[in-house]
């Protein structure tokens, strides 16, 4: 028998506003299966939905939106074991992205992939980033 369970982001968080965006593209913020938390990929939207022009302050909501949903199974950043972000412009993002990352993730460093890619969902996104987490036993 396959035991998962879908993770949900409450509508009008403070970090991601609406979440109609799970619906409307049919995913789910996380799910649970196997001891882990798979949490989608999080991009830098503020909570109105607008991107913010910068990679650093893009990344910077990427991980208040990660941590959301982190919290919302009472996981913090400490419980990661893999981040994957994605940068557009890699070349000119890393040094400002590990500069966020490392205000978010203290110690147990998690595993990391860094990707460099074309493009995001949307023309205006510079960064995104995927992780899964040890659930609490």
């Amino acid at each position: 028998m396959r035991k998962k369970s879908i993770t949900r982001v409450p509508d009008g968080h403070p970090e991601f506003g609406s979440t109609a965006v799970f619906d409307t593209f049919k995913y789910s913020a996380g799910v649970k299966a196997g001891g882990l938390l798979f949490v989608a990929g999080q991009v830098g939207l503020r909570p109105d939905g607008s991107v913010p022009e910068t990679a650093a302050e893009q990344a910077d909501w990427a991980f208040r939106r990660l941590g959301a949903v982190l919290e919302s199974e009472g996981l913090g950043f400490g419980d990661l074991v893999e981040i994957v972000s994605y940068h557009v412009n890699i070349d000119s993002q890393l040094a400002d992205f590990r500069e966020v990352k490392d205000r978010y993730i203290k110690e147990d460093y998690p595993a990391w992939t860094i990707l460099g890619v074309a493009a995001l969902a949307r023309a205006s996104l510079l960064v995104e980033i995927r992780a899964v987490a040890a659930l609490k036993a």
